[in-house]
């Protein structure tokens, strides 16, 4: 019981101490993002660059092959580690192993912000984007940015990466300069949201014997039971109390809780 509570504030400590990093906002249709730049959100392993080491957006080294980092500039990068749509789970094997597998060569970094560089948007990714054509390494790119030219642009862009089983797309205002936090010249653009939040208890069913819910702990405090979206293996062996959740959502009840919250994985980043 004891190491259960230790490894519980333990995890608890590295959810509200992350790196101070950009974070984006929800898109909301009122707001007015033409000529903004858009991307595709890669559903990945966040990766910050600190000139030395790959950290987690937690904080967390992340222990990389030595040939991953050739040529990797003295100035800090801020992107995603990947591999194709639709493989969250292999990507988060391989990248959050403590010893390296050959399986790093699926493995790309994805550019898509150069922080504390003077300039815009454009004249930041420019500097990331130089460098790595005089310094070459076949598993770095730059996410490439598209001109919002009205809304149904975005929209068409958006309905296209979730056919392809994509997770969503990014706008960002691209005349403003490099800041930190969550920020309103951020925003995510998906059809459902996600979020995580802190396993705090779990319910098994007095019939079945195998998981009913999670009782989940949101950053603000909230807590409410998230019930949906687990598999047969997941019920048998769910995830262990002080784990952190992501789940999807649609909106919030009047009580500030998510509406038809669905599981979607464990976070070990």
């Amino acid at each position: 019981m004891l190491l259960r509570i230790l490894v519980s504030i333990i995890v608890s400590y590295s959810f509200l101490f992350s790196l101070e990093l950009q974070r984006p906002k929800v898109y909301k249709e009122h707001i007015e993002i033409k000529n903004w730049f858009m991307s595709e959100k890669l559903d990945g392993i966040r990766a910050y660059w600190n000139t030395k080491e790959l950290l987690t957006r937690k904080g967390k080294k992340i222990h990389v092959p030595k040939e991953f980092l050739k040529n990797f500039p003295n100035f800090e990068l801020d992107g995603e580690l990947w591999t194709k749509r639709n493989d969250f789970e292999n990507i988060q094997s391989i990248v959050m192993d403590k010893t390296p597998s050959k399986d790093w060569k699926e493995i790309t970094y994805n550019i898509f912000e150069v922080p504390k560089q003077k300039g815009n948007f454009s004249q930041r990714l420019e500097i990331a984007k130089k460098w790595f054509e005089r310094h070459h390494n076949k598993q770095v790119t730059i996410i490439p940015q598209i001109k919002v030219k009205d809304k149904e642009h975005l929209n068409r862009l958006l309905q296209e990466i979730i056919s392809k089983k994509g997770e969503g797309l990014i706008v960002k205002n691209p005349n403003k300069s490099y800041h930190t936090g969550r920020s309103s010249h951020i925003l995510k653009v998906k059809e459902a949201q996600d979020m995580e939040g802190e396993v705090i208890g779990i319910n098994i069913s007095e019939k079945t014997k195998v998981l009913k819910s999670l009782k989940v702990k949101l950053e603000n405090g909230i807590v409410f039971n998230l019930g949906t979206g687990f598999t047969k293996k997941q019920r048998i062996n769910p995830p262990k109390i002080g784990e952190i959740v992501t789940f999807k959502y649609y909106g919030f009840t009047k009580y500030k809780k998510p509406k038809f919250a669905s599981f979607l994985r464990v976070r070990k980043d």
